[in-house]
């Protein structure tokens, strides 16, 4: 089978065998795969034969031993393990059925929206409480609808006019282009209280953005990284509003844990409510019940073969690029 690596720099195809299913997994055949393109970038510069994607929807072909909630023929979204190829085998907790109602483009942003999902639960927000979003990529745009379907209010702060126009349509109307409209928006809507908590989704890695965001925020609010943004910080900042600093890691609890993502052992729901798996089926949930919408958000629909010269052009200039989906044969 065909898989997309990177090589020096480039991505190209490598020919694999066919896998074998094991206990704990699933088979799959890949239909469509989504392109994480900060991400993606990342590795192809600084990871020389790494294997590419991490968010997938296709059919099972076989479950190993200790699956049971799939069965073959059946489709599902897989997050977490290299998505741009032909056949995966993708581990039992973070293979999840597709609902009926939900399309296979939407399906496969299934591992980026768990993303999106984790970072707002990282802000502990509570229901009617303020949310600023820092740069609405594909990252911000998701976050930015989850919010706002959820009852936060939502700001964002974004300086391209395209990406603003995008949320705009999706009924988000608090939009600022820079940090004075800011300023003055949250005086307005919080009373000059300030936001409950900043995301910072923008990805600049030679720039710290942490102290714009604790200025926007109330008195022992909250920032937390998502983005691939420097981390300093100006420690008075962070001491005069006793705010909190967080990074968001990937999908949620469980990620990068052999036990849970690879040996298939769950954590007990009433320890561990929202493991990175049922943060998968609450972003496919939320698609099935059309409370978000993904596919305007996609720019880009490409064929597995177009893959590796859509790694280079974006590599010249990835700002035009929202959501990209990845057919495969």
């Amino acid at each position: 089978m065909k898989a997309i690596k990177s090589h020096n720099g480039e991505a190209v195809f490598a020919e694999l065998p066919d896998p074998t299913v094991k206990p704990q997994h699933v088979k799959v055949r890949i239909d469509l795969s989504s392109v994480s393109v900060g991400t993606e970038l990342l590795m192809l510069r600084n990871h020389s034969e790494a294997f590419l994607g991490y968010s997938a929807t296709g059919t099972v072909l076989e479950i190993g031993e200790g699956v049971g909630h799939v069965k073959p023929g059946q489709r599902v979204a897989c997050y977490g393990t290299p998505a741009h190829r032909e056949v995966m085998l993708s581990p039992k907790h973070l293979t999840v059925l597709v609902p009926d109602e939900v399309t296979a483009e939407e399906a496969a942003f299934s591992g980026i929206g768990a993303i999106c999902i984790h970072a707002l639960r990282q802000a502990n927000l509570q229901f009617g409480e303020t949310v600023v979003v820092m740069g609405v990529g594909i990252l911000g745009q998701i976050i930015a609808r989850i919010a706002h379907a959820s009852n936060y209010r939502v700001i964002a702060l974004e300086p391209m006019k395209e990406r603003r126009d995008m949320l705009a349509a999706a009924g988000i109307t608090r939009i600022c282009a820079n940090e004075e409209e800011m300023k003055a928006l949250l005086e307005q809507t919080t009373g000059g209280k300030g936001a409950d908590a900043v995301l910072i989704c923008a990805s600049i890695r030679n720039e710290s953005l942490i102290d714009h965001g604790i200025r926007f925020l109330r008195d022992r609010g909250s920032v937390v990284i998502v983005g691939d943004t420097g981390c300093e910080f100006d420690r008075d900042l962070l001491f005069h509003k006793e705010a909190s600093l967080h990074i968001s890691r990937a999908g949620g609890p469980g990620r990068y844990d052999h036990d849970y993502e690879r040996a298939g052992f769950d954590y007990p729901i009433g320890y561990v409510r929202w493991t990175e798996g049922r943060n998968i089926e609450e972003f496919l949930r939320m698609l099935a019940e059309k409370r978000i919408e993904i596919r305007p958000l996609i720019t880009d629909r490409l064929t597995f073969e177009e893959l590796p010269d859509f790694y280079k052009r974006i590599c010249e200039d990835p700002r035009p690029t929202m959501g990209v989906t990845v057919s495969i044969p």
